[in-house]
């Protein structure tokens, strides 16, 4: 159900609908699974590592926040949401949490688990984000909108123009541009005064998931048509990286923007190299280019060759 990297890129937490939290870690090249016993009483919808990547925060249908070491150990528990929670997301400097219930509020603590404030989004929230800055927090909702806030819980901005819920919020890095993604099969980008900038036209379902690349120059989003699209900031499409079989519920960039990974119903991560879908692409369009030379004088191994990459 979500899908987050450790700052450093080498840790990888999952939530999962069968109550648990799985991790796995880079070790000598290879992704091992991590035995531990981070288990909430309903399904975990969303995961975020802390800013020095030694916590983990997750949110889940029990209608609780829990507080977990990197190794799993059980640190705090966080109640006060009276539905289920949807959404966790740490600020950048790691001394606040914000999350996002069904009880259409967005609510505020500080890492020792004490609740700082709750503001109302007035419909149920179903995606919150910090600004790198960390001044404003964006909520998505249940009422089509993305509300912008200050840390005091001051409305700053509403934005309209989506015509069904908001599944996902992200930040550009530089703290300029909002993306979101939405039930009415889009993904939008926003100036922070509200402006709507670009709506990206693709998905044939709905979108569950969005994110920045760590340089601000791509965007991925995740779809319930169990593909993941990558975008560039004038909204064209770039690719589709198709691999799962069920809706894709969480994409997320490592730090170094080389690696994506998506989290699906099917019960899968993907991990996708990105430097290889690049060499993929140049591939597709230099034989492209040698089209007719391919048809009349090409060997049956460089034939062989276009016809992968056909």
């Amino acid at each position: 159900m979500s899908v987050a990297w450790n700052p450093q890129g080498n840790t990888i937490a999952s939530g999962r609908a069968d109550n648990t939290v799985k991790l796995w870690t880079l070790k000598d090249g290879e992704w091992k699974f991590i035995p531990t016993q981070i288990k909430h009483d309903g399904a975990v919808s969303s995961v975020s590592f802390s800013p020095d990547g030694k916590t983990i925060a997750s949110a889940s249908k029990d209608n609780t926040i829990k507080l977990w070491t990197k190794e799993g150990k059980q640190l705090k528990t966080l109640s006060g949401h009276e539905e289920p929670v949807t959404s966790v997301a740490w600020s950048p400097d790691g001394n606040t949490i914000a999350s996002g219930g069904g009880d259409n509020t967005i609510k505020l603590w500080n890492k020792d688990g004490k609740e700082l404030r709750t503001f109302s989004h007035k419909a149920k929230v179903w995606s919150v984000a910090w600004s790198p800055d960390g001044n404003t927090i964006a909520s998505g909702g249940g009422d089509n909108t993305i509300k912008l806030w200050n840390k005091n819980g001051k409305q700053i901005q509403t934005l309209k123009g989506h015509n069904a819920s908001i599944a996902s919020v992200a930040w550009s890095p530089n703290g300029n541009i909002i993306a979101s993604a939405s039930n009415d099969n889009t993904v939008k980008l926003w100036s922070i005064e509200g402006k709507e900038l670009k709506t990206l036209y693709g998905h044939n379902n709905d979108v569950l998931s969005v994110t920045f690349s760590p340089d601000g120059k791509k965007i991925a989003s995740g779809s319930k048509d169990n593909t993941v699209k990558l975008w560039n900031l004038k909204g064209e499409e770039l690719q589709t990286l198709y691999g799962h079989n069920q809706r894709v519920t969480s994409v997320s960039f490592n730090a170094d923007g080389k690696t994506l990974i998506s989290a699906s119903d099917d019960k899968a991560l993907i991990l996708w190299n990105l430097e290889d879908l690049k060499l993929d692409k140049l591939m597709k369009a230099a034989c492209q280019q040698v089209k007719d030379y391919l048809e009349y004088n090409a060997t049956e191994s460089e034939k062989n060759l276009c016809n992968k990459n056909s």
